[in-house]
């Protein structure tokens, strides 16, 4: 019975040092501040014993961001209550609150991570679940306002972490409660950090979130020219052209009012050299949409390039096509100037008659003048020399206007 009791009580020592904590989540665990309790989590990982430390491990970095992210969250409360009572306001940390609700929000996942995995008993248990997700999802919605407050100072790194991890996280299942309120706003904050991204090289987050921010009806349109022209600029070869030629027409066949699709299509159809179908795309599209911008433009570009390179140039015809689409929408200062430009190369061809050359430079002149008033920085549209055709043959060489636009010609 002694014996008996002996192996006992050794299986019992036994049992509870192989209950005891890690070294490594005790250490985790003894730290004050979130960058030493994280330093040590991240370099004892391997050496804690279960998913039960791992996420007590987690749970812990989650509280000490709590900490920060409540600390400055009051002073945020405390202001708005000042601003309305016209008192003087606290500055607050504006990294530190970001960081922190960043810190929860990735942490609370981790967190989870290991919160579902089955004990030593094969049994799940979630001890964190309930706590840590609504407090990542503040944290999370909190992103949006801390990514928008580097976005106004064109920090492009900020934008990119903050709203980055709130877009990053948008299918978590853990956070999937309460997505009601994140339609009014997901769509553009996809958009913007997918211009971001695209700014900061980084392509296939771009692309990713141009097709988050392309599902919201509100965005949609500029997310589809975004997301196509990221595709677009990335091809390398003709049989990436083709098989995004492909994927286009099956997305237009499917979607025939998208004006992106259309206009991509023509765009590819026109580097592939493929004349005939951008006549035919084009074409078909003005018998079911006569008043069509787009279509017009392009019909007329189309027909502008087939001039340049013609033997003996017809210039009316781009010109009537260029002004049909003026006459939809004569804001665009690229349409202006490509008009302006046929016409200017109509008058370049009459060589017998001066009034007559003369009265197509003063009408040109028309059109490119408001396409300067549009775009005076020529962002869009360089209408600085046809514009310099124009006032040299209307007014003189030596006529102030004519000596203004050949000073900027020369920058």
């Amino acid at each position: 019975m002694k014996k008996l009791m002996m192996v006992a009580l050794m299986m019992f020592i036994a049992s509870a040092t192989f209950a005891a904590e890690s070294d490594a989540l005790k250490a985790v665990m003894k730290a004050k501040t979130y960058a030493e309790a994280s330093a040590l989590l991240k370099s004892g990982l391997e050496q804690m014993t279960s998913p039960v430390e791992k996420a007590k491990a987690y749970n812990h970095l989650v509280q000490l961001a709590f900490e920060k992210y409540n600390a400055e969250g009051a002073i945020i409360e405390a202001n708005l209550k000042a601003q309305a009572e016209q008192k003087p306001q606290t500055p607050y940390d504006t990294l530190g609150i970001g960081n922190a609700a960043y810190n929860i929000l990735l942490d609370a996942i981790e967190c989870n991570k290991y919160d579902q995995m089955p004990d030593a008993k094969g049994k799940v248990k979630p001890k964190y679940e309930e706590i840590n997700r609504d407090l990542a999802v503040k944290a999370r919605n909190t992103l949006v306002g801390i990514g928008n407050e580097y976005a106004s100072r064109g920090d492009q790194d900020g934008v990119l972490k903050f709203w980055g991890a709130f877009l990053d996280t948008d299918d978590d299942p853990f956070l999937n409660v309460n997505k009601e309120l994140e339609k009014a706003f997901i769509g553009q904050v996809a958009y913007y950090a997918a211009l971001y991204a695209n700014q900061a090289k980084m392509f296939d987050k771009a692309l990713v979130y141009a097709e988050m921010a392309a599902r919201d009806p509100e965005m949609a349109k500029e997310a589809t020219n975004l997301k196509f022209g990221l595709k677009q600029d990335r091809l390398t070869s003709k049989e990436d052209t083709l098989s995004f030629i492909n994927e286009l027409k099956t997305f237009y066949a499917a979607n025939p009012d998208s004006e992106a699709a259309f206009g991509t299509l023509c765009n590819l159809y026109a580097t592939m050299d493929a004349k005939d179908d951008v006549i035919a795309l084009v074409t078909d599209k003005l018998s079911k949409d006569p008043n069509n911008f787009l279509a017009w433009t392009l019909k007329a570009q189309n027909e502008m390039n087939i001039a340049q390179t013609a033997e003996t140039p017809d210039w009316d015809t781009p010109i009537a096509s260029f002004k049909k689409a003026v006459e939809i929408d004569g804001t665009s200062a690229t349409v202006l100037t490509y008009l302006g430009f046929c016409i200017n190369s109509k008058a370049a061809q009459i060589s017998d008659n001066r009034n007559a050359q003369k009265e197509l430079f003063k009408e040109s002149l028309g059109y490119l003048e408001r396409a300067k008033e549009i775009d005076p920085t020529r962002e869009k549209a360089n209408w600085v020399y046809p514009l310099y055709q124009c006032y040299y043959i209307v007014y003189s060489a030596n006529d102030p206007r004519t000596k203004e636009l050949e000073d900027m010609m020369k920058k």
